[in-house]
C-alpha cells in the first residue's frame, strides 16, 4: 500500500507506555470476544488483572512501532475523507472518530480493556482503540501479514463508528434485550459483517480514488478476514465449532462481505440485517 508522504489524521492519541491496571473486557472489535474465549480455553480467565509496564524489549518494540503509528494515522485520514464524502452524498454529516494507541490495557468509556480482546471501537466515546502489538500477532498467530491487512483492521473498526452514526448499532443493542442468546449472537454477527462490508468499501475507495493499492494488497485483507472467522478460531481453540455462539461470522462470511464492499463500493448494498442467508 502506498502510504508514505500522505496526509495523517490529527485525531490520534498515543498512550503507549501509560501504566494501567484493569480487567479483560469483551468487545465489539474485529476479534473481540473470540480472543477472550481463546484465553479461557488456554487456561486463563475473564478477570485477569493487568499491571502493564515497559520491559527493555517492549521499549525497543515501541521505538520500532513509530513508523507503524504514522501508517495508522494515514489510514485513519483516508477513512475520514471517504466517509466524509459518502455522508455528504447521503445528506448527512460525518463526525470523525478518535483513535487511541495503547499498550497492554486501556481505560475507555466502555470500561477497562486488555489488549487480548484485540482492536475495538467504543461507541460511548466514539473512539477506536488499538494496541500495535496486535499487528505482530496477525503475522505470527493468524498468519495474516501485510500493511493492507493492518489497514483492514482500522477500516473495520471505523465501520463500527459508521454504524453508530447511522443508528444501526443502537437498533441492534435495543433488539438484543428482547431476543434469546442465540438470536442476540446472530445480531452481533450481522453487525460485524456489515463492518467488514464497510471495510471493503474503504478498500474500493483506496483503489479507485486514491490509487494506493499495490499488487497483493487485497489478498492480504482477504487473508486477514479469513484468519479471524469464528469457525476457524473456535476450531483452533477447542477442536470443534459451536455455530450458535458465533458473534463475528465465519471466515467465508467475512471474506464474502468484505469482497462485496470492495467490488461495489456501494454503501446501500451492505444491509446484512436483511440478508437471508448471511
Amino acid at each position: 500500500m502506498k502510504w508514505r508522504g500522505r496526509r495523517q489524521s490529527g485525531n490520534v492519541t498515543d498512550r503507549r507506555g501509560v501504566k494501567r491496571g484493569g480487567m479483560i473486557a469483551g468487545g465489539g472489535g474485529i476479534i473481540g470476544v473470540i480472543v477472550v474465549l481463546l484465553v479461557l480455553f488456554l487456561g486463563g480467565g475473564s478477570g485477569i488483572p493487568t499491571d502493564v509496564g515497559q520491559s527493555p524489549s517492549q521499549t525497543t518494540l515501541a521505538g520500532d512501532q513509530d513508523e507503524l503509528a504514522q501508517f495508522v494515522k494515514v489510514v485513519l485520514a483516508d477513512t475520514e475523507d471517504l466517509w466524509g464524502n459518502l455522508f455528504q452524498q447521503m445528506g448527512k454529516t460525518y463526525r470523525q472518530p478518535h483513535l487511541t494507541l495503547f499498550e497492554g490495557s486501556v481505560y475507555s468509556a466502555c470500561g477497562f480493556a486488555n489488549s487480548a480482546v484485540g482492536p475495538f471501537y467504543c461507541p460511548a466515546d466514539e473512539n477506536v482503540y488499538i494496541d500495535l502489538g496486535f499487528y505482530d500477532e496477525m503475522k505470527t498467530q493468524f498468519q495474516a501479514p501485510g500493511d493492507f491487512a493492518q489497514a483492514y483492521v482500522i477500516a473495520h473498526e471505523v465501520g463500527h463508528h459508521v454504524q453508530k452514526l447511522l443508528g444501526n448499532s443502537d437498533r441492534v443493542d435495543a433488539e438484543r434485550g428482547r431476543v434469546s442468546e442465540t438470536e442476540s449472537n446472530e445480531l452481533s454477527v450481522r453487525l460485524e459483517l456489515q463492518a467488514d462490508f464497510f471495510a471493503g468499501v474503504w478498500a474500493h475507495y483506496a483503489q479507485q480514488t486514491l490509487q494506493v493499492v499495490e499488487p497483493g494488497d487485497i489478498q492480504e485483507a482477504l487473508t486477514a478476514a479469513s484468519a479471524i472467522g469464528d469457525d476457524k478460531l473456535q476450531l483452533e481453540a477447542q477442536g470443534y465449532v459451536v455455530p450458535d455462539s458465533f458473534t463475528h461470522g465465519t471466515s467465508e462470511q467475512r471474506v464474502r462481505w468484505f469482497t462485496k464492499g470492495y467490488e461495489t463500493g456501494d454503501v446501500n448494498q451492505g444491509d446484512t440485517f436483511s440478508a437471508n442467508p448471511l
